[in-house]
């Protein structure tokens, strides 16, 4: 079970979570290509460890594990699978 950044993120894109990630799966980055086009991050659900460090440092609480994501947000799921081509 991955965890998912949902709506909330849209427009925000704090990187505080890319920062606590430690398997660095958590993209784009600020530096990395297309970060300045993409309206939100995402998270690797290959590469998703599932320890939840990123989950208290989003400052708009955007991120929740993969069986909790509410349902309005549900086709967030997808989305971030969809990122890394999943």
């Amino acid at each position: 079970m991955a965890y998912v950044i949902a709506e909330p993120c849209i427009g925000t894109k704090d990187t505080a979570c890319v920062d606590a990630c430690p398997v660095d799966c958590i993209h784009p980055k600020k530096d990395e290509a297309g970060y300045g086009e993409a309206d939100q991050l995402f998270i690797d659900p290959v590469e998703c460890i599932d320890c939840g460090a990123c989950v208290p440092v989003c400052p708009v609480s955007a991120i929740y594990a993969g069986d909790d994501v509410p349902e309005k947000w549900a086709d967030f799921t997808a989305k971030n699978a969809a990122h890394f081509g999943r």
